[in-house]
């Protein structure tokens, strides 16, 4: 990784990583959310016992 690399450079690449992203609708967010909710709490039982 170029460390070198101004805060201007870094924002552009980041610009063009997200634009080659394919957009995410509010169901598919919700649908995420929903499945790493669920996950932590699977994960938080499995510690306690």
């Amino acid at each position: 990784m170029n460390y070198a690399i101004s805060f201007q450079e870094r924002a552009k690449l980041a610009l063009d990583l997200l634009s080659k992203q394919s957009p995410v609708t509010l169901t598919m967010a919700r649908n995420q959310a929903l499945k790493l909710k669920n996950l932590s709490k699977v994960e938080k039982k499995k510690k306690r016992g």
